[in-house]
């Protein structure tokens, strides 16, 4: 019995022992690209991030690494002055409030679009409502911001010469915040809608067709199909993608908020700002670097914590639905 047992241990020993294979080389080669990419443009440069802790002051005759080094140590207090700030408020409010309207309806819109996309029966026809719909995301913001201003122009705007041909009155775009938040959905909506559609539409393609055969002979309609079948099969992949949204919600689409307004007039200010055009606007002017880098990193800070926590809470309900 002894020997026996002896014997099974080194089975169970050999097949936990890890070997180098053939496949291992020629895999790790094709992902030294990628490695080295990651290593060059994301990580090498995150040595920067000490600017935030600094008072960075640029030293006469020398150059930038020096400088940095040389600066006096700031501690926590660039991040105290961008938290304590008036503006911070504000910004914090538009740039969440924003996401959240854009993750809930980045969601639930593609998805629809897809199901029904995927059970038209001419596939040609199927195929030129994906293009058409994809077609918006491979435009700019800069390209977007003079189709907006063709529409919304106070002087010859299309929407205004529609309002002056039924007798109303020219409305002022661009003065009047009121309007901005449903143009900000809208156009995010509009861009970036086909290319999450594709996403899902790829993952309802995969679907065992044998499930919809046997549901169709059992009798069930396309509503109880996409209900029974189509969601619980994608369930992980929209999960996925709400996971991954949601560690962006403290970062916007700069070119959304300060493209298509115009470079945010003053009448918009406080209707479309968020961190990332008060970042942008504040390394324009004069502001310290320092605090700039705090805000900066402010974001990534929190962005790391929100996902981890999104899928901390999504590992509780469904674990097989978590990233991490």
């Amino acid at each position: 019995m002894k020997t026996e047992q002896i014997e099974v241990n080194k089975i169970r020993k050999s097949k936990h022992k890890k070997r180098w294979t053939r496949d291992d080389t020629e895999l790790s080669l094709l992902g030294l690209p990628c490695f080295v990419w990651f290593l060059l443009f994301s990580y090498q440069p995150m040595f920067g991030i000490i600017i935030a802790f600094k008072t960075f002051k640029i030293a006469p005759g020398h150059g930038f690494l020096y400088s940095l080094m040389g600066s006096d140590w700031a501690g926590l207090r660039n991040f105290r002055f961008f938290v304590q700030s008036n503006a911070f408020g504000m910004l914090l409010r538009n740039t969440v409030l924003y996401n959240i309207v854009f993750i809930v309806l980045g969601a639930v819109i593609p998805v629809v679009l897809a199901i029904v996309i995927s059970q038209i029966y001419n596939k040609r026809a199927g195929k030129v409502y994906q293009t058409m719909m994809f077609f918006p995301h491979f435009m700019s913001w800069v390209v977007v911001s003079y189709f907006v201003y063709a529409f919304l122009s106070p002087d010859k705007g299309l929407i205004n010469g529609i309002i002056r041909a039924f007798g109303g009155q020219t409305v002022q775009w661009y003065s009047e915040a009121k309007y901005w938040p449903y143009i900000l959905v809208f156009m995010q909506v509009w861009k970036t809608i086909g290319y999450s559609m594709v996403v899902y539409l790829a993952s309802i393609t995969g679907i065992d067709q044998s499930l919809y055969e046997a549901a169709v002979i059992d009798g069930a309609s396309k509503w109880q199909q996409a209900k029974y079948i189509t969601l619980p099969s994608i369930k992980s992949v929209v999960v996925m993608m709400f996971i991954l949204n949601v560690g962006r919600i403290f970062y916007s689409d700069f070119g959304l908020f300060y493209q298509v307004t115009q470079h945010i007039p003053n009448s918009l200010y406080t209707t479309v700002s968020t961190f990332d055009t008060y970042i942008f606007n504040a390394i324009r002017t004069n502001a310290p670097i320092g605090q700039t880098a705090a805000a900066s990193f402010f974001q990534s800070i929190a962005c790391c914590v929100t996902i981890l926590l999104a899928n901390f809470i999504v590992s509780k309900v469904d674990s097989d639905s978590a990233i991490i």
